[in-house]
């Protein structure tokens, strides 16, 4: 992180957040840290990090739902299921025939979240070995920073949401899952192989011999020189014959002298081991191992590789299988290829047919073990731009000779002397002219090697903030995820709130409609807010066209303006609340005696006033 990008009020939240809680975010990148904490903030209403920092002084609680917010735990049973059937079919079937049937199995599963991904490790091991034997030789050992995700996971106890379960197949489902209390338990024999532990990736030792590592989408989190630092730990943790098995958005471009992918579209590696690189290159450099020590093999092993990185040449190295194995700086920079480009087949590439058909001269090759070249090959780089290369194909043989391992291609740029060529034609007619034209060539040569090497460091600045953005979309993408499970956790609450308003409502008319005296409820402005069946049958006014307005503003048959005092009297709370019989005529216009009865309106809780409850009642004059 460049010091451009240093936010100092950040620094020192982060740096309080480690003191006091073991937290270490700084390795974090800054851009979705910075934009986590912030979602937070907004959410509590805090303006600025020192703010925060101070919020977080007097309010030590929040740290949960700060690193809740920080640590998106987005995972699932067998994501990615065509992965999930290669590390089945190809990868633990490896790992097992590499040891001893008395030998343990060990697997790390770090970034672990609410375990899923764990317990999905753990169902094809024993698949592949039995449950006896993964009792007996297998540990599953899942990590993760966030306590309460690994809580979580330590109870094994899913809910049944289709969406959770459904990628497990029946048959594993029932195998190793129990039904309780309408969620599933993982079974306990399986359970027991998995060992749930607290973390730090970047600040915690490593779990040593393991055989497969799983780190999926957790990398994409930290900025480049944290990933260093982790995968160095991965490297050590890891046998001689370890699988490494990285997320989507996550790749090994940095650190491609320690592991190797095995399968790079899944984003499956191996490790490198020190001694297959040593043997590497002696086979390449052809020295004999009698006459070099390991500690000059080490050394010889850096100064190849810093060598073939920065030799002017470009050069390309292509495996038995037609494979693009290696490419060196300037013959990326050439051939417009990328890191990603590694590993794939040849014919797939620009370079396999332009400037010219390499696949039947690496054929040529490959026969008769002598190496090709071909002089002068023209090659447009642009509309205004050709350039002509030697190129060089050469075969690649093990120390005695005799074993074919690919070719090694080289491009030698002659531009310059096929330059020199057509200037020395005019030399002949007048050389001091001639000498003033190649000084000029050759100033002009040396300024194009600079813009090229200014242009090689923009395309790799350019490659790793491409990367950085995917990164963060896939970030963003997880983000997107949690937030869409809680609206629909939200949505379900608001559906079922609703029903119940829905039910208390229907309940309260069935009472209303089946009193037989008038109700009519009114807030503290006398407006109505209540208008029941039998208020309509007395005066011959729906609930309608009358909730909302003033009572004492009604021509319903009824002297309301008598019944000022008495709602007033009530407003005020007094404990007597009068009663009062006035004569009115009914809807039906016949004159009639009306009882009514106030009751103050009081709310459940702080027993305030809100209104007034009227009880109307016909009475019959006889009965007076």
């Amino acid at each position: 992180m460049s010091t451009t990008d240093t936010n100092p009020e950040l620094e020192n939240l982060l740096e309080y957040i480690k003191r006091n809680r073991g937290f270490d975010f700084r390795g974090y990148k800054r851009t979705s840290l910075s934009r986590r904490i912030k979602r937070r903030m907004q959410m509590i209403g805090v303006e600025d990090y020192n703010e925060y920092l101070d919020y977080l002084e007097v309010h030590p609680d929040e740290f949960v739902e700060l690193f809740n917010t920080i640590l998106i735990n987005v995972t699932g049973f067998f994501r990615d299921a065509e992965t999930w059937e290669y590390i089945a079919s190809e990868i633990i079937p490896r790992i097992i025939s590499n040891k001893h049937p008395s030998q343990p199995i060990r697997v790390w599963s770090a970034g672990c979240a609410s375990g899923e991904e764990t317990y999905t490790l753990a169902m094809l091991l024993a698949e592949a070995v039995g449950i006896e034997q993964y009792i007996a030789r297998v540990k599953v050992f899942a990590t993760d920073v966030d306590a309460e995700a690994l809580e979580y996971a330590r109870h094994a106890n899913y809910n049944p949401n289709p969406k959770e379960i459904q990628p497990i197949s029946p048959e594993l489902l029932e195998k190793y899952f129990e039904r309780l209390g309408g969620r599933y338990i993982v079974q306990k024999e399986l359970r027991r192989g998995v060992i749930f532990g607290r973390h730090d990736l970047v600040q915690d030792a490593p779990i040593s011999k393991i055989d497969m590592l799983v780190c999926r989408n957790t990398l994409m989190y930290f900025n480049s020189e944290t990933q260093v630092r982790i995968l160095d730990r991965f490297h050590f943790a890891l046998h001689n014959h370890g699988f490494l098995f990285l997320g989507k958005a996550e790749m090994l471009f940095t650190r491609n002298h320690s592991f190797t992918p095995l399968d790079l579209r899944r984003r499956i590696f191996t490790k490198v081991t020190n001694g297959n690189r040593r043997d590497l290159l002696l086979n390449i450099t052809h020295l004999s191992t009698q006459q070099s020590t390991p500690e000059n093999v080490d050394k010889m092993t850096r100064i190849h590789q810093a060598a073939f990185e920065i030799d002017p040449i470009a050069q390309v190295i292509v495996d038995i299988h037609n494979y693009l194995v290696l490419a060196n700086e300037q013959a990326r920079s050439l051939c417009n290829l990328n890191p990603r480009d590694l590993g794939r087949p040849l014919q797939d590439l620009e370079i396999s047919y332009r400037p010219l058909e390499l696949r039947s001269q690496i054929q040529k090759v490959s026969t008769s073990h002598r190496a090709v070249t071909l002089k002068e090959i023209e090659w447009s780089i642009t509309e205004q731009e050709t350039r002509y290369f030697d190129v060089q194909i050469i075969p690649l043989l093990d120390n005695k000779g005799d074993e074919f391992l690919g070719v090694k291609i080289v491009f030698t740029d002659v531009t310059r002397f096929k330059q020199l060529q057509n200037d020395l034609v005019h030399a002949n007619q007048e050389l001091e002219t001639a000498y003033e034209e190649l000084q000029s060539t050759n100033e002009e040569l040396e300024t194009t090697n600079e813009e090229l090497q200014s242009t090689v460091e923009e395309l790799e600045t350019t490659n790793e903030e491409l990367q950085s953005t995917n990164e963060e979309l896939e970030t963003m993408n997880e983000e997107l995820q949690s937030t869409n499970e809680e609206l629909h956790t939200l949505n379900d609450e608001m559906r079922q709130r609703s029903d119940e308003l829905a039910q208390i409502n229907t309940f309260l008319e069935s009472i209303l409609t089946g009193l037989h005296s008038g109700v009519v409820v009114l807030n503290q402005d006398l407006h109505i807010q209540i208008w029941n069946y039998r208020a309509e049958d007395l005066w011959g006014v729906r609930a309608d066209e009358v909730k909302g307005r003033h009572f004492l503003n009604l021509d319903i048959g009824l002297p309301v303006e008598q019944l000022r005092q008495p709602i007033r009297t009530c407003l005020l709370g007094e404990s007597s609340c009068p009663e009062v019989t006035l004569e009115a005529i009914n809807r039906r216009g016949r004159a009639i005696l009306c009882k009514i009865s106030c009751t103050p309106l009081r709310a459940s809780t702080t027993r305030d006033i809100q209104g007034v409850i009227l009880l109307m009642e016909e009475i019959d004059k006889t009965n007076k």
